[in-house]
């Protein structure tokens, strides 16, 4: 059987470690001198990626920086996944990167939404896409490495719901698993970097960092997330969008099957807590964020230290 290649590297120094992962899945092979690159980080609250929330801008200046030495001349940041976008720009620094490379941003909740119809969809039959996504040949896929209170993890499957424009939540969080590998199944990201500077266990808004030091890389959305997951100490094969995704076709989830290149998961893993995701996974209230309030009682019955802290922006 045919083994996806993953990369695994452990550093100090994001961009350098950025370009050792690209290049050590000969990343320069999958693009094209006419290809209009869409980078898609992860922005889900403006914070910094201190926290472990959102995407560290070094990590996407190296991406940057990699795909602009392969001769790409279109690259587009975008991102819709709260409506604090534009806040989230500012705080995480990306906006600045953007201005140094002459690249533009674009907020995908302000953008034209183009209905789109999934063919082969088995949950999600139609959507609005941002214009901004259509118009792009190729996804680059920037997740960070994150617990999720619904779907066990959210990493690169999960981060192609910021493209949609629209009320996100009512629109996916029923059979969110099965909608997840729909949209998966037609956007097809061609390069998927996970940011695991800082990890957030428990919850993917408002959980705790764990430092880890480490980048993934993978042309295979499904590959890419199982050793992110593998390496929070959470096995793949329990994770459902990662498993349908693998039924669909889409990748690779069995960790057997997948050659890590670099770091080795075992030396790199931590066991990343799920006490809250776990225990609101039957029982979470889709229709209302998940804020202190709820937290609050489970960090200090655990005896966790609260994430919520003055530099977060």
């Amino acid at each position: 059987m045919f083994k996806a290649k993953v990369a695994l590297v452990k550093g100090t120094e994001p961009k350098t470690m950025v370009l050792r992962a690209l290049s050590m899945i000969e990343a320069e092979n999958i693009f094209t001198k006419e290809d209009k690159v869409l980078l898609k980080p992860n922005y889900v609250r403006p914070v910094k990626p201190s926290t472990g929330v959102t995407t560290d801008s070094r990590v996407v200046e190296g991406i940057i920086e990699f795909i602009l030495g392969v001769g790409v001349q279109e690259i587009t940041i975008g991102e819709g996944g709260n409506r604090r976008t534009d806040r989230a720009f500012d705080v995480t620094g990306i906006r600045e990167v953007a201005s140094r490379h002459g690249i533009e941003v674009v907020n995908f909740n302000k953008d034209e939404g183009v209905e789109v119809k999934f063919p082969s969809a088995r949950t999600l039959e139609k959507v609005r896409i941002a214009r901004t996504v259509i118009e792009r040949s190729c996804i680059v896929n920037v997740p960070t490495l994150k617990i999720h209170h619904m779907t066990n993890v959210t990493l690169s499957i999960k981060n192609l719901m910021g493209v949609i424009v629209g009320d996100r939540g009512i629109i996916m969080h029923r059979q969110i698993n099965e909608k997840l590998v729909d949209l998966a199944s037609f956007l097809k990201p061609r390069l998927n970097i996970i940011d695991g500077i800082v990890g957030s266990e428990m919850d993917e808004v408002h959980g705790r960092p764990i430092p880890m030091n480490i980048i993934i890389a993978g042309t295979d959305i499904v590959a890419t997330d199982a050793v992110g997951s593998a390496v929070m100490g959470v096995d793949p094969e329990t994770v459902r969008h990662i498993k349908l995704a693998e039924e669909r076709g889409l990748g690779i989830a069995d960790l057997n099957e997948i050659t890590v290149i670099g770091e080795r998961i075992e030396d790199v893993k931590k066991n990343f807590s799920r006490e809250f995701s776990l225990r609101r996974l039957k029982d979470y209230g889709f229709d209302h964020d998940v804020g202190e309030r709820i937290l609050r009682p489970i960090w200090e019955e655990t005896g966790s230290n609260l994430p919520f802290r003055s530099d977060v922006g």
